[in-house]
């Protein structure tokens, strides 16, 4: 990479080597990731909505049967036997939810007799949403530009150089792996190996216009259409095959689009013809809509379109470029990767290159998730949070389900992962994971923030049920532990607790983390039933917290993170769950000093044994520190994740590639420059010592307000402006 930083670009001296290398683009839906490759150009491609499998009914029917079993093997501390019974009882039926996949690649095969290149370079403009390539071979300066327009609904790409007619290359579009070989077409042994493997089938649908048709696979299967219109100025261009070959061209513009039944086909009922044709021609209007328009439009309406929300927020921060470009490039994947009409960032935003990717590649809702939506109102891009709501919705109706066939509960439950079905039902047979139940809650939880910070009665109005249904499956499903209420079975998230006897144990009642959301949920109900004027669950919301156990402080001074001062067996654990109250919640602060150092203790003892390992663990220090008001520390974690646990294109790494330690680093920076809380604005709260001059524009406030201006030199403020 490129040494000098400029704080709106990420910058290379070569091509991409290997995906972590590339550059990624993005509209919300349509993602692409850039290698820059001289002789063949390669952008992997996805589409948001292109997931393995339809939807499947995989609630356990013998949930509801063994879940007084399962609870009693608890209380009577046989916890082997107990998490044995929910392996079986409670898991998914089958275990896995469905993943996502990608959408393909484009070839651009360029045909060049001089192998040789210099003066090198791939960029991403932060600023703009643009990817750019430039080299030179012998006297030709050459160029390529990338952006993925939300207005257009289109990837646009321009093949250009300053010379007329220097141009000839091939244009293929495939659904498979790689080229077998990244050398000039002329050279390749074995030509596109696998590069059409999952494939339907590929042809001209016109002049020029490639069409890709494939099937994501499983039963009910999403089907895919991606269409690839090459518009060439000078030279010729000849369709043969599958393959566009353009020879001596002056100038290309290639515009690319996908659809998919997911969103095309309402009636799921239809014949796979029938919804294949809708598909493909919802993907041919995408690309007539915007093949009449010169390049400069397309790019022009995609600047301002992006630059309307990006240019929300200005940060400058004296002789700490890292930081503020690590910031910025938060904020322009939260762009990119979530916006009205696409799904929620997944753990990878958008961008993954993997036929069977890590985790699925779902909505991990034990903190993956909502870690992604943190800076989305701080950082004043409140519209990007829409597409969590818009999955919110699908999760609530299938959740209403799980909760009764498996609980026999009212309300709507999720436990740790869902997909782009919303489906609701356990993922996976990980007792250390599979089977909590306060996914859908925690999520139910950014309607409330989403709320305080934009003060839309309306909108508060349309999504409170969702909060209401959360609340009222966590009040079925409580049970009675003496004078308390608490979950069972339950889990602190990932973690592992070593019983006096030697024992490990994972499953448990009345976690800490279950009882700091319940807290917060319960309590956002009551405060939007107010707002609303109306009476649905405060009544009984206000009873059951009475009975929610408190918080309380471990024999080592950390906050006790089980019902009981149990051992961990990994103190160095990535999960910190124990302190949802500090943050993301702010039930622990600065008016509740001996649990504020307890909660400072507990991030300094996961620290000393090895804790923050994964990017956005580290991400969660960073705000954690944050709301301690410990600035040096903060930022101290800040540059360890940018230097030590990002990739080199600076994507987050967990390992492996995760986004949401881009997100929640992007939330921790915003955070030490201001808080909202309990009604009090805090400025420059976590302020670190070599942070001694800067400003910041445009961060959203609780409360409906905008820091439209902050200024600070040597500590002190020099300037603010709230409106």
């Amino acid at each position: 990479m490129i040494k000098s930083i400029d704080v709106q670009r990420i910058e290379f001296d070569k091509p991409a080597d290997n995906w972590n290398e590339a550059l990624p683009v993005g509209n919300g839906r349509l993602g692409g990731m850039v290698f820059g490759n001289v002789h063949t150009e390669r952008i992997q491609l996805n589409e948001d909505s292109v997931w393995y499998g339809g939807f499947k009914d995989r609630n356990n029917p013998s949930a509801f049967d063994k879940l007084e079993e399962i609870r009693k093997l608890i209380f009577e501390g046989r916890i082997k036997e107990a998490e044995d019974l929910c392996a079986l009882a409670l898991s998914g039926l089958p275990e896995e939810q469905s993943h996502y996949e990608p959408l393909g690649n484009l070839f651009i095969e360029f045909d060049q007799d001089n192998y040789e290149y210099l003066e090198y370079k791939r960029e991403l403009d932060i600023q703009n949403a643009c990817v750019s390539v430039s080299y030179k071979i012998g006297d030709v300066n050459y160029k390529r530009e990338v952006f993925s327009s939300y207005p257009a609904g289109c990837m646009v790409i321009k093949l250009s150089s300053d010379k007329k007619g220097m141009l000839s290359f091939r244009v293929n579009i495939g659904r498979g792996y790689a080229p077998w070989e990244n050398v000039p077409y002329k050279e390749q042994v074995v030509r596109k190996q696998n590069y059409n493997k999952f494939v339907d089938d590929i042809n001209f649908a016109d002049t020029h216009l490639q069409v890709m048709n494939a099937t994501a696979g499983g039963k009910d299967p999403i089907l895919v259409s991606c269409a690839v219109k090459t518009i060439v100025t000078g030279g010729t261009a000849e369709d043969i095959g599958n393959t566009l070959v353009v020879k001596n061209a002056d100038e290309a513009v290639i515009i690319l689009a996908a659809e998919t039944s997911f969103r095309v086909c309402k009636d799921y009922g239809s014949s796979e013809v029938i919804k294949s044709g809708l598909v493909k021609k919802a993907a041919l209007s995408d690309i007539e809509k915007n093949s009449n328009k010169a390049w400069d439009e397309l790019l022009n309406e995609h600047v301002e379109d992006y630059r309307n929300l990006y240019d929300r927020v200005k940060l400058e921060i004296e002789g700490d470029e890292d930081s503020v470009r690590f910031f910025n490039f938060g904020r322009y994947l939260l762009i990119a990767s979530s916006r009205p009409g696409s799904l929620p960032a997944n753990l990878q935003g958008i961008w993954n290159e993997d036929y069977f990717p890590m985790w699925g590649s779902r909505f991990t809702i034990n903190i993956n998730t909502e870690m992604n939506y943190w800076p989305a109102n701080i950082c004043n891009l409140s519209e990007c949070e829409k597409p969590l709501f818009d999955l919110l919705e699908r999760v609530r109706v299938n959740g209403k389900v799980t909760a009764q066939k498996m609980y026999g509960c009212d309300g709507f439950v999720a436990h740790h992962n869902t997909d782009i079905w919303g489906d609701t039902a356990p993922q996976d047979v990980c007792i250390s994971s599979s089977y909590w139940v306060l996914g859908g809650a925690w999520l139910s939880l950014h309607i409330w923030e989403h709320y305080l910070f934009n003060q839309d009665k309306d909108f508060l109005n349309k999504y409170y049920p969702i909060m209401r249904d959360a609340a009222v499956f966590i009040m079925d499903f409580l049970c009675e532990d003496n004078e308390n209420l608490v979950l069972c079975p339950t889990l602190s998230p990932e973690n592992t607790y070593i019983l006096s006897n030697g024992e490990k144990g994972v499953i448990c009642k009345g976690a800490t983390m279950d009882n700091e959301i319940i807290r917060e949920l319960l309590n956002a109900c009551i405060e939007a039933e107010n707002i609303l004027g109306i009476e649905s669950a405060s009544s009984k919301a206000l009873k059951t917290l009475e009975r929610i156990p408190g918080l309380k402080i471990s024999k080592n001074g950390t906050i006790m993170e089980w019902n009981e001062d149990y051992k961990e067996a990994e103190p160095g654990h990535r999960h910190i769950s124990q302190l949802f109250a500090l943050y993301p919640a702010w039930q622990i602060n600065d008016k509740t000093p001996e649990l504020f150092e307890a909660a400072r203790k507990t991030i300094e003892r996961r620290l000393s044994f090895g804790g923050g390992h994964s990017g956005w663990s580290r991400a969660w220090i960073i705000n954690m520190y944050a709301r301690l008001g410990m600035g040096n520390e903060a930022l101290d974690n800040l540059h360890t994740l940018i230097e030590k646990q990002t990739l080199p294109n600076l994507f987050d790494n967990h390992p492996p590639f995760q986004i949401d330690g881009n997100f929640g680093a992007a939330a921790g920076i915003a955070e030490m420059l201001v808080q909202s809380i309990n009604k009090e604005v805090k400025l420059l709260p976590a302020l670190p010592d070599k942070w001694k001059k800067g400003r910041v524009e445009g961060l959203k406030l609780r409360g409906g307000k905008t820091l439209k201006l902050l200024e600070w030199e040597n500590g002190n403020i020099v300037k603010s402006i709230i409106e």
